[in-house]
């Protein structure tokens, strides 16, 4: 029967293996298509690579999408960890009361974020555009950030700080030397949800974009009306990049570790 089980279990994870990560094969193997067929291969060919570099609509939309991540990344860490860190010393009716109102966007429908987003740019009178499509990015990647950092906070001895200053550091060296190390695990995961999160919106993208703005999910939901295997193109560059980047993020870890095995 334990047998049977184990049998069992290996072919439910093989289908589920495959279930998940066939879509992403056939979308490679198709942006090599030399045709225009999504269905029928009729040989190899970057015909489809080279039309997608010479459209300077999907070179914008993968420029904005990528600059908009990374500027939403780095401020929302910033911005989620120094919050994360003080709301760690402040007052547990306080800190309770945040954490909720942090927890809100998070378990918000995303179309009604978008929408009350859109009122609120509207009511503002702001143009839509770059500034607002960055603006909304920020909103929703800091709980994430606090999210992953509140944590690791939980877990520090509540002294560590204040034994540090005792030993002649100044808040900013406790701060940056002490405290931001041993929550470094939690702000790189929050930091990596984040830009997860930023480059793969759709709908509160798509309401706070104005004209001439678009990232790659507006992009693709354009292109998608009509006949377009670019779209396969693009696709197999974003798998391409995401890769690349868990690649730099599990090895760079490793190689500090064996570095650091060296100089002991």
């Amino acid at each position: 029967m334990k047998e049977k089980k184990k049998i069992g279990s290996k072919i439910f994870m093989a289908l589920m293996m495959i279930f998940f990560y066939a879509p992403i094969v056939y979308i490679i193997i198709f942006s090599f298509n030399s045709s225009r067929s999504l269905t029928h291969l009729d040989g190899f060919s970057l015909r489809w690579y080279e039309k997608m570099f010479s459209d300077r609509t999907m070179m914008q939309s993968i420029v904005y999408t990528i600059v908009i991540a990374v500027l939403a990344t780095i401020i929302s860490t910033i911005v989620g960890t120094i919050t994360s860190i003080g709301l760690s010393k402040s007052k547990p009716i306080l800190k309770k009361t945040v954490e909720q109102i942090n927890n809100l966007p998070i378990m918000n429908p995303e179309i009604v974020t978008a929408i009350g987003l859109l009122m609120f740019f509207s009511a503002l009178g702001a143009k839509k555009g770059f500034v607002t499509l960055l603006l909304a990015h920020i909103m929703f990647c800091i709980p994430y950030v606090m999210l992953s950092v509140m944590p690791k906070l939980r877990s520090l001895d509540a002294n560590l700080a204040d034994a540090a200053m005792d030993l002649g550091a100044t808040p900013f060296q406790a701060l940056t030397k002490v405290i931001v190390p041993q929550i470094m695990p939690g702000i790189v995961s929050g930091a990596l949800i984040a830009f997860t999160m930023s480059f793969d919106d759709f709908i509160i993208s798509y309401f706070v974009t104005g004209n001439g703005v678009s990232n790659i999910s507006i992009l693709v939901y354009t292109m998608s009306k009509r006949v377009n295997p670019s779209i396969n193109a693009l696709s197999t560059l974003v798998i391409f990049i995401i890769t690349v980047a868990l690649i730099i993020v599990n090895v760079i870890p490793i190689i500090k570790q064996k570095k650091e095995k060296r100089t002991r």
